[in-house]
């Protein structure tokens, strides 16, 4: 180690202790990057720790990635400059929760698992149930925006965080919004850190609206031949009275994926069988009430179905409902371990246009001999996997077509996609952000507001932010 680097180390561990400092090579591992390692690691303890090694960063002009429990680091583009990790993990306490006022506030580096347990035993939740959930940290899920398999009830995390405290790229501790509703005026900050990557600041507290634990589930699943019965049965139940918790279509190629073994290790609780059928389009939608409106809804639900043309009708009751909700939420983590060169898109489109894209993708990944499987949410959100069977060029030059297609058909329906997860050498082949952006200019006084000195997560988001 050269004596400037001894240097940088020596000044780290005196801002959080030896023992929260990670120096060395097998240790760096596990905060690599595309192939690209720290110079250190840090676990600060404190919001005022995070600070000062903010400044101390600014100072020596050192390219920082904050993070957590790790579960998302391949996200986005490899970083310009890696020299230090900000494990945020350290910061994993509830710092105030109020059952009967439905608010909360935890530092950002709790796990999503063991924050849930702990409102479950109040009768409450947080409506993000999201990918890598029992790893995740609240701090990573917020900065990534990660998508809620619950949010065609609940609506995003924007809906529901009150406040937020956090640390810009100058070491400037800010806060934003309250910690009750009554409280949260003037501007809106924190919103900007949603899935802003860290690319702003570093997340150190997040205030949260909690909700009851919903007690009796249902879910509800048909079979189509075509997309478009599933599409048309999605229409009906959103123009119906009713208000499902969840709402989504999957392709023929998702049954492969939920029965595979990959699903299995990743969500061990049972999957019903034959409720999606390979060769078959499914609509599933799930619901939460009493017992007797949940039997009208199944009622209702049916009716509409046989309307749209359904093939086959399924309903879960509650004790049946874990395996298959498991396996949904964590539908991108089955995925990236189902194929060694995964590929995933996420698109946004209104969903009045998600049949185009839906029908786009099917032709895609068909006329490159590509496997796919594709979830849909009821609120215009997509993720399409692309599998290819190896890590090769030829793969590569299959998926990159394929998904150019995809995002061009985006664009076209008004929307856009972007390709959060794929092999990690892939991604300068792929538009990894969608296409250019209108708003750049925009998030590029942003970010040198918030971070002037460029070393927050440098080059990997939009636009090489």
């Amino acid at each position: 180690m050269s004596a400037a680097a001894s240097a940088v180390v020596s000044r780290l561990a005196g801002i959080v202790g030896d023992p929260h400092l990670v120096a060395n090579a097998a240790g760096l591992e596990a905060y690599g990057i595309g192939g690209m390692r720290p110079s250190a690691a840090v676990r600060p303890g404190s919001a005022e720790e995070v600070s000062e090694m903010l400044k101390f960063a600014a100072a020596e002009k050192l390219g920082l990635v904050p993070c957590g429990a790790r579960t998302k680091l391949e996200m986005g583009l490899p970083p310009r400059k890696y020299d230090l990790a900000v494990d945020i993990s350290r910061l994993d306490r509830i710092i105030a929760y109020d059952p009967d006022d439905l608010t909360l506030s935890v530092e950002a580096g709790i796990p999503l698992h063991k924050l849930s347990a702990t409102l479950a035993e109040r009768g409450q939740f947080l409506p993000l149930q999201v990918p890598f959930f029992q790893h995740a940290t609240i701090g990573g899920t917020i900065a990534s925006a990660m998508d809620s398999a619950l949010r065609q009830f609940y609506g995003t995390a924007r809906d529901f965080i009150l406040g937020m405290e956090f640390v810009t790229g100058d070491g400037t501790l800010a806060k934003s919004g309250g910690r009750v509703v009554k409280n949260v005026t003037g501007y809106d900050l924190h919103k900007l850190m949603i899935g802003a990557f860290g690319t702003l600041g570093v997340i150190t507290k997040i205030n949260f609206r909690t909700f009851p634990l919903q007690r009796e589930t249902r879910a509800f699943i048909a079979s189509f031949e075509s997309a478009s019965g599933a599409l048309d049965l999605r229409g009906r139940v959103s123009r119906s009275p009713l208000k499902p918790l969840t709402m989504e279509i999957f392709s023929p190629g998702a049954a492969d994926v939920f029965y595979s073994e990959a699903a299995a290790q990743v969500e061990p609780g049972p999957l019903a069988p034959n409720i999606l059928a390979n060769g078959k389009w499914a609509f599933t939608a799930g619901f939460a009430r009493t017992g007797s409106v949940l039997e009208r809804c199944e009622a209702e639900m049916r009716a509409m179905a046989e309307e749209a043309g359904a093939a086959s009708v399924s309903v879960l009751r509650h004790d049946q409902i874990a395996g298959a909700f498991g396996r949904k939420r964590e539908f991108v983590r089955i995925v990236l371990e189902s194929s060694p060169a995964a590929t995933i898109l996420k698109a946004g489109v209104l969903p009045s246009r998600m049949g185009e894209i839906l029908a786009e993708v099917e032709s895609a990944a068909a006329n490159e001999s590509l496997r796919s499987a594709t979830m849909a949410r009821g609120v215009g959100v997509i993720y399409a996997a692309l599998l290819p069977d190896a890590l090769s060029e030829a793969a590569l030059q299959r998926v990159a077509r394929a998904a150019s297609r995809i995002q061009a058909a985006c664009d076209k329906a008004g929307g856009q996609a972007t390709v959060p997860w794929c092999p990690s050498e892939w991604k300068s082949a792929l538009k990894t952000w969608g296409a250019d952006r209108g708003d750049l200019p925009l998030m590029r006084r942003l970010k040198s507001a918030f971070d002037p000195h460029g070393i927050l997560n440098p080059g990997r988001f939009v636009g090489g932010l």
